[in-house]
């Protein structure tokens, strides 16, 4: 998985069977992402960010969207 910017945006499905990037739109820059962990008490947020940090192997954060599906998601720093 390869970045571009700092920030991007996903969409992400929870409650799915794994984690997984599904799809990415060229035109708006947006990440669809499956996550496993359900909607409830911030797990798929931290499931995500998990996700997120190894796949990139650095550190990532949400910015925005922590209880919407579309989310901002910032690179901070190397791991």
């Amino acid at each position: 998985m390869s970045i571009q910017s700092n920030k991007f945006k996903v969409i992400v499905k929870p409650n799915s069977k794994e984690n997984r990037i599904i799809d990415f739109n060229k035109e708006n820059n947006i990440y669809r992402i499956n996550i496993k962990a359900k909607p409830e008490d911030n797990k798929a947020n931290f499931e995500l960010i998990k996700f997120l940090s190894k796949s990139l192997k650095k550190k990532v954060r949400i910015v925005s969207g922590f209880k919407s599906r579309e989310k901002v998601v910032e690179i901070t720093d190397k791991q």
